[in-house]
């Protein structure tokens, strides 16, 4: 099993490496084309060098693009063990509180385990 260590053009039928970032700034009518992001970001979308280049914007909208390359992403040794990080914590079992029955006078008890979650009714 390989991770997925660099990302893809968001353009529908498009599988090249994301090179650069498009975000929209619709208060201003501008799409800003600049470097690929660190993150991916939800409102942002990250496209290959061909359209990137290529993007083009409604009637009375700016682009806003990049001057020079587009260098390629380098994965770092970082990423991944960030991403493995993340799901060792995602995965671990927080101790709760014991169950409602040996708890005499006390209604359910919440508590958590893995990413499900135990919530009370209301009073």
């Amino acid at each position: 099993m390989s991770a997925r260590l660099v990302r893809t053009c968001s353009r529908t039928g498009c599988a090249r490496v994301a090179v650069a970032t498009l975000t929209y700034v619709y208060s201003d009518s501008t799409a800003v084309v600049g470097p690929l992001a660190s993150f991916a970001e939800p409102h942002s979308y990250d496209l290959c060098e061909p359209h990137a280049l290529r993007l083009t914007v409604p009637l009375g909208w700016e682009v806003v693009r990049h001057e020079g390359e587009f260098p390629a992403p380098v994965p770092q040794p970082d990423d991944l063990e960030a991403l493995a990080d993340a799901v060792r914590e995602a995965a671990r079992v927080e101790p709760g509180p014991k169950e409602a029955s040996n708890r005499p006078g006390r209604g359910p008890a919440t508590g958590r385990r893995g990413h499900l979650r135990v919530v009370p009714p209301p009073d």
